[in-house]
């Protein structure tokens, strides 16, 4: 541990705490997202929360009122040709 100038006395960590900074970094592996699920709209508490899968993997997760949906179906329909 290094000591303040002017804190005698008073020991800090460096920037790597208590590490040994003679090591290389390493970085936790990365994982790929698969398995995020379909579509998801649940209703918690006023609200109601939609989970959309996204490509490339994670997920859109939006809260909207009851209102908003009704508006958002609307908007929907206006599009969706069948």
């Amino acid at each position: 541990m290094a000591t303040v100038p002017g804190l005698s006395g008073v020991p800090t960590r460096g920037p790597a705490g208590d590490r040994d900074t003679t090591k290389e970094a390493r970085m936790a592996a990365m994982k790929p997202r698969t398995g995020d699920g379909p579509l998801e709209v649940v209703e918690e508490g006023r609200s109601i929360i939609m989970r959309v899968p996204l490509e490339g993997g994670g997920r859109l997760v939006v809260e909207i009122a009851a209102s908003e949906a009704v508006s958002l179906r609307d908007a929907l329909q206006g599009v969706i040709k069948e």
